[in-house]
């Protein structure tokens, strides 16, 4: 006789009286005895392990409490005050040789926009609703080309600058103006041209996903159009490409102060993170889609800080012999 959570089958070649009980499929269930049919369960509900009810699913995402999001939480936190420290040393130290050499302003810049970069990780953090879907990949998107250009306009200022310094060269009035700005401006601005575009046309939007994984719902963000997404990945490749190639190219300019070989680590550990990053985040599904795209932000951070920044500070911190400008000449004059 069938109990509960099973139905009738009727057996091939026996009498009609004759059937054997089968067990309900994954969202079925049977709640009578001798029961024809399993009834499916609503959408936002999934049967119990015995198939005698439906109960309600498990919504899933990456919540606070998960311990997952309590170590990005202190990520956030330690490399945003390290950020922090690094920008107020900076500005601190506002007028010596280590701080004047590369373009201050842009340093500033850069780091205000990888701070940014690494509180961006919030909006991907809990439950995602509209507005944090909206900003999750725009916002770093656009941080993250923000500090791209800055790479960018730093390592073309160094280029410029070693060719301006033989006599007659026209790349000198170039030095002399606002070329890094400009650079700056042009570039992000296109990044926050696609941003708005895709806003507008096809925004991002929560999404209910009830097939992924039995039993549970996956709150997550849809991006609306997979082209804006990816175009706005390609762009920032491309910026961080283009980047690595000019630092690469002049990396080996004689200067107590040239940062473009560490330049050409970040752009290399930027490339190389979010190379990895790519299939690793097709090849997942919900909150560990998640967390794959939070990893790939904060260790790209981190990787720029620490390799552009972190030389400087060691000079102005542990060896502020070498922040002297009559350090700078003796070693000229050598």
């Amino acid at each position: 006789m069938p109990t509960l959570g099973y139905r009738k089958a009727s057996k091939r070649g026996y009498h009609i009286c004759c059937y054997d009980c089968v067990p309900c499929s994954e969202g079925e269930m049977s709640n009578t005895t001798d029961s024809e049919i399993c009834h499916k369960c609503p959408n936002e509900e999934w049967s119990d392990e015995k198939k005698e009810k439906c109960v309600p699913r498990i919504y899933e995402f990456l919540s606070y409490k998960d311990d997952i999001s309590l170590i990005f939480l202190g990520l956030v936190l330690f490399f945003s005050s390290i950020t922090l420290f690094t920008l107020g040393t900076f500005i601190y130290h506002w007028d010596s040789p280590i701080v004047k050499a590369n373009n201050r302003t842009v340093s500033l810049i850069l780091l205000v926009s990888i701070l940014f970069g690494f509180l961006s990780v919030f909006f991907f953090l809990d439950r995602p609703v509209d507005i944090t879907c909206l900003l999750r990949q725009t916002s770093f998107g656009t941080f993250f080309s923000i500090g791209a250009s800055c790479v960018l306009a730093k390592t073309i200022t160094v280029c410029i600058a070693f060719k301006a310094s033989k006599p007659g060269n026209i790349w000198g009035k170039w030095l002399t103006g606002n070329a890094s700005y400009y650079i700056i401006f042009i570039c992000s601005s296109v990044q926050v041209l696609i941003c708005v575009v895709w806003l507008l046309v096809s925004p991002p939007y929560v999404e209910f996903d009830h097939r992924s994984y039995p039993g549970k719902i996956i709150i997550q963000c849809n991006e609306g159009s997979d082209l804006a997404f990816y175009l706005m990945l390609g762009y920032m490749g491309f910026l961080t490409a283009v980047s690595f190639v000019v630092a690469f190219m002049v990396r080996t300019l004689p200067d107590i102060y040239n940062e473009a070989k560490y330049i050409t680590f970040s752009m290399l550990v930027f490339c190389s993170v979010w190379i990895a990053m790519i299939p690793a985040y097709l090849s997942t599904r919900g909150k560990f889609m998640v967390v794959v795209e939070i990893f790939a932000i904060l260790t790209s951070c981190a990787g720029i800080l620490g390799c552009i920044f972190l030389p400087k500070m060691h000079i102005i911190l542990l060896k502020p012999n070498l922040n002297l400008r009559k350090t700078i000449i003796g070693r000229n004059m050598i």
